[in-house]
């Protein structure tokens, strides 16, 4: 089985552009088997953190986070891509794109200046025509105070642990025989664009993504304002339609919908996996929320997916580099939290589902690894396989 990759180009990484990973035999639709780049399906300076695919044709939509913009990829053959004409300006730090189901256009979020751009497809798939959407408010309104997790914990001037220094002392107490036990948290990272800036108290608009619900809705997630905003899509660009407020400074990233009708937010900041729902009106509000406790403070949530039979969820937790797995309760209503397994990587940025298999983008590592998943528990495992792989951002299955 094959997937495309998306990563961070030299600006921000070391991968070269859209790489290609084989799990397995290529024909295969298991993913349990070993692990290998195939190699760089097309240049990508610009940095292709995120990569969608269109649903009938051969293209795929990459945003150029580096470059600020949308450009859209044919597949040539079964190793290589070339760029379908220019690329589309979408806005500062573009990390996600997300492809309408009837392929009449897509949605990029900007991370770097909040907005959430809709581009045209024509019956080729080629974009054009960004249309920028309303931009967000702050619900909060304007403070100097810092946003407040969800827990009451501050974090603007809050004590922030030393994980480092902890981690060499406790290596010394242990000693040689288990100082290999330790979690290595002092080689994460100083600065990061995605946490630091958030974690400093400025209340700004940070687009996330995109996801396309039932009956025409789209729900986007706003990391830097705490909203989920839901719209719909007409002649003259996205419609506001209404917004759900989540706990000041959780952070909302990613969404997913689920079978049962509710939608599932990961947020970075607070660590947490809320419920949404909407009433027989269609009016969306907080059902419920589940803490992915046994995380850090310092730590910031990453993906959100999904388990083949829909019971179970998994949430990326980088820093201390865990997954969270939770169980969907009730009717959806409600989650609970079984475990917060070990990936075995650095910086799990992106995961994936195959089957019985969970595939996790070790950004910082270099590296894409694959555990297997407990068929009674679906907790995941210890690393079967690994491979070498530059800053992967990104883990899409091929058609």
């Amino acid at each position: 089985m094959r997937f495309w990759v998306g990563a961070y180009a030299s600006d921000a990484g070391s991968a070269e552009g859209i790489g290609i990973l084989q799990a397995g035999e290529a024909d295969a639709q298991s993913a349990g088997g070993p692990l290998g780049m195939v190699g760089t399906a097309v240049a990508a300076p610009g940095s292709p953190s995120w990569i969608a695919a269109h649903p009938t044709h051969d293209l795929l939509y990459a945003s150029l986070e580096s470059d600020g913009t949308v450009q859209a990829y044919r597949r040539t053959s079964e190793t290589r891509l070339a760029a379908v004409g220019a690329p589309v300006d979408a806005g500062a730090a573009v990390c996600h794109v997300a492809v309408s189901p009837d392929a009449s256009f897509l949605i990029a979020s900007c991370w770097g200046d909040g907005r959430i751009v809709r581009i045209d497809l024509d019956a080729a798939g080629r974009p054009s025509r960004p249309q920028i959407a309303a931009e967000a408010v702050d619900p909060y309104g304007s403070s100097t105070e810092g946003p407040t997790l969800s827990t009451g914990a501050r974090v603007s001037g809050a004590v922030v642990p030393d994980l480092a220094a902890a981690a060499r002392a406790v290596r010394e107490a242990v000693g040689e025989e288990f100082s290999h036990l330790v979690p290595g948290y002092d080689d994460v990272p100083e600065t990061d664009a995605e946490s630091e800036e958030a974690l400093a108290g400025d209340r700004v608009s940070r687009a996330h993504q995109a996801t396309f619900l039932p009956g025409g809705l789209i729900a986007t997630t706003d990391m830097g304002l705490d909203l989920v905003r839901f719209w719909r899509s007409g002649a003259r660009g996205l419609r506001l339609v209404q917004e759900v407020v989540l706990p000041k400074g959780s952070g909302p990233r990613h969404g997913l919908w689920h079978p049962s009708g509710f939608f599932y937010v990961v947020t970075e900041l607070s660590r947490e996996v809320f419920v949404l729902g909407a009433d027989r009106e269609g009016r969306w509000s907080v059902v419920s929320g589940e803490p992915l406790l046994g995380s850090l403070e310092t730590d910031t949530a990453a993906e959100l997916s999904m388990g083949r039979d829909g019971t179970t969820l998994y949430a990326g937790v980088r820093g201390s580099d865990t997954v969270g797995v939770l169980s969907v309760r009730g009717g959806g209503e409600a989650l609970q939290l079984l475990a917060l397994a070990e990936t075995g990587t650095h910086w799990p940025r992106h995961h994936v589902v195959v089957d019985d298999m969970l595939l996790v983008a070790g950004q910082l590592a270099d590296e894409i690894v694959s555990l297997p998943l407990d068929a009674r528990t679906g907790v995941p495992g210890r690393v079967r396989h690994r491979t070498p792989s530059p800053s992967p951002t990104r883990l899409l299955p091929r058609r």
